[in-house]
């Protein structure tokens, strides 16, 4: 601590006397006043005695407080014989600033002994600069800097509230349907149809009472899974007569198309009613091809379409199960299976990816589908009844979630939606990064579009109860997809790391930690066999959180890529291939340098890497324990995801085709 003394000297001023000692919370700091340095000299290795002149209390320029940074003026050391707080006070950034601006000016008055005559100008427009340069900032932190972290952490706080109130909700919900054992065959009727429930009654028994169905596969350049797809399809037990597969295919590639092809004519040698249907462009993608594929004469005998992605493998009984839901039940349009993945231990990557998703299906799906018998169409692994669709206006490609939409409008309509977790479908996870930041981008801009399209319509249909179109807007839309994404990103990697440069920002302990960890929690229901990835889970959501947020942003706003579609990459049986059936090799050529890194992950990472050294040096809140490991995440994702993997390829020694390796 430093011991001032004083004493007067001549000229109507005092000599201010300090004597400082290590490990005082003062002793970094020296005193900056704009007069002349009497005496300063070292009384030994541990302590030193600094003399300086302090203008008198009559000078008008300590009376405004200028000096020295000095809110009071020196009489505080005249009077009370200590030193005013607000000097040695303020955040370590603010104390550093006048440390180094006090080396400085104690090292130039010690080298203008001789010449103190040139030097002197030099010293004061230093001193100046410095201490203008201090006020400047102390003012802009104190009216701006402060307040507007101070009110975006208020916000996220009541964002966390919302997110963390949603989640504990479905959880209930979902817990209350396992636990009571409320399954749809106890909700809805359900009976076999037809006799189609299993064995050969399905080709023997009353086939009158079994609808026709239409199996509508889009498709888009799909070489390696087609015969995945078609295969599994044409194997769905359903009388002969009464199913018709319908092929979309929108290849690009004429091999590939002829590949799709031959395939179609080979089961229909073995006597599958398929339809092989190609149109000449790509105008609506997925969604302007499933509209064109409606518009063909046979569909007009069917009562149900179902509907598969190019990887999806329904099992044979899939049809059996899911459509006596429409039959017994006038009132229901869709019923949704869950989605089961053949490569989810393929990489740590896919693994997290499974975590997400068993959520969505256990989770929001069942709770949607048990309160108020609507959920989100995942797309694909559904039925839905073709009445509702065409009610509806059928299929519209003006948002990038084309199921959604769909989804929305029809439930808007009075229909009732029914998810059955027990029917699984096989499909496959985006197993490079490239391909899974596309397919997020997409699922994350295009419900922030579709309710910026149809906020409007949703709040204005009279078909529905005030209950659901509130449930539909606020639960479905803004809580789960852009609440869910913002705080998320906006909070635990941008708020709370910058507030370690703010101390008089407070955020409570429950919004750092425990709605955090109460969220983390919940979504590990989904998947307890990977229960000990949920830290790795945490940093790869945060860090997807970004490129989730600027989606989301492109959507509310309509600007930039928001209707762009890019098809998710599918490996299908090539996933499998065997190291030794592989060599890697360098990759030839890229056409920018600054498109092997994603910039934006990196320069995050390297600010959340300052903050958290920032935190560990002077902090008290030890936020530096998760920000140094989020940080790293970044940094991995923009640089080893993108950059390193880009530079191995796997080359497939039969075919020479060329996969993205990691």
């Amino acid at each position: 601590m430093a011991r001032p003394s004083t004493r007067r000297a001549g000229g109507g001023t005092q000599l201010f006397h300090v004597r400082y000692a290590p490990g005082a919370a003062e002793s970094m700091i020296f005193l900056i006043l704009p007069q002349k340095l009497v005496n300063y000299r070292f009384r030994s290795s541990n302590s030193w005695t600094k003399s300086v002149l302090v203008p008198s209390m009559k000078d008008p320029k300590v009376e405004e407080g200028i000096v020295g940074g000095w809110q009071h003026g020196p009489h505080h050391l005249r009077d009370s014989n200590s030193i005013d707080r607000s000097w040695f006070g303020g955040s370590s950034l603010e104390r550093s600033w006048r440390l180094a601006a006090s080396w400085v000016h104690g090292l130039v008055f010690s080298m203008s002994a001789a010449g103190e005559g040139i030097l002197s100008p030099v010293v004061a427009s230093f001193e100046h600069g410095a201490l203008a340069g201090l006020t400047w900032w102390r003012v802009f932190k104190a009216a701006v800097m402060v307040p507007a972290l101070e009110l975006a952490a208020v916000l996220c706080l009541l964002m966390s509230v919302m997110m963390i109130t949603e989640k504990l909700f479905m959880g209930a919900v979902s817990l209350y349907v396992k636990v009571l054992r409320r399954r749809p065959e106890r909700v809805y009727r359900w009976e076999p149809v037809g006799g189609a429930g299993g064995g050969e009654d399905v080709e023997l028994g009353s086939l009158l009472a079994c609808p026709n169905v239409l199996v509508q596969i889009p498709m888009f350049n799909e070489k390696e899974v087609y015969k995945l797809s078609i295969g599994a399809a044409c194997r769905l037990a359903w009388p002969r007569d009464r199913l018709i597969i319908q092929i979309l295919d929108d290849s690009t590639d004429p091999m590939i198309k002829e590949l799709v092809k031959e395939e179609c004519h080979e089961w229909c040698r073995r006597g599958l009613n398929i339809n092989y249907e190609t149109r000449g462009n790509r105008k609506g993608y997925k969604a302007g091809a499933l509209k064109e594929g409606m518009k063909h004469s046979y569909v007009r005998t069917c009562d149900y379409v179902a509907i598969f992605d190019a990887d999806f493998q329904p099992e044979p009984d899939f049809l059996t199960r899911t459509v006596p839901f429409l039959v017994w039940n006038p009132e229901v349009a869709l019923v949704q299976a869950r989605w089961k993945f053949v490569n989810a231990d393929e990489c740590l990557m896919t693994r997290i990816q499974e975590m997400s998703m068993d959520y969505h299906f256990k989770v929001e799906q069942e709770s949607g589908s048990s309160t108020h018998a609507f959920f989100g169409f995942n797309g694909t692994a559904g039925v839905w009844r073709i009445v509702a669709l065409e009610e509806a206006g059928g299929w519209k490609d003006r948002t990038t979630v084309e199921d959604m939409d769909l989804a929305v409008r029809v439930s808007l309509r009075g229909w009732k939606f029914v998810y059955v977790g027990e029917v699984k479908v096989k499909s496959e996870l985006p197993s490079t990064f490239k391909a899974y930041r596309n397919q997020q981008h997409r699922w994350s801009c295009g419900p922030a579009n579709l309710l910026r399209k149809m906020a409007k319509e949703i709040i204005e249909t009279q078909k529905v109860s005030i209950w659901k179109k509130f449930f539909v807007i606020y639960n479905f839309f803004i809580a789960r997809r852009i609440v869910a994404h913002i705080v998320t990103f906006f909070f635990y990697c941008v708020i709370i790391p910058t507030s370690v440069f703010f101390p008089q920002v407070y955020i409570p302990t429950w919004g750092v930690v425990y709605v955090p960890t109460t969220i983390t929690l919940l979504n590990a229901v989904g998947t307890p066999s990977s229960f000990h990835l949920i830290i790795l889970w945490v940093l790869f959501e945060n860090v997807m959180s970004m490129h989730r947020t600027r989606a989301v942003i492109v959507g509310l706003l309509q600007v930039g890529k928001v209707n762009e579609w890019i098809v998710t990459e599918k490996l299908g049986n090539a996933a499998k291939t065997k190291t030794n059936d592989s060599v890697i090799l360098p990759m030839r050529h890229q056409s920018k340098i600054l498109d092997r890194f994603h910039l934006l992950e990196l320069g995050l990472g390297v600010y959340l890497m300052l903050c958290a050294s920032y935190d560990c040096v002077y902090g008290r809140n030890y936020y530096y324990t998760f920000i140094f490991p989020q940080s790293l995440a970044f940094l991995i994702m923009g640089l080893v995801m993108s950059g390193l993997s880009s530079h191995l390829q796997v080359v497939d020694r039969k075919s020479c085709r060329l996969h993205d390796y990691w």
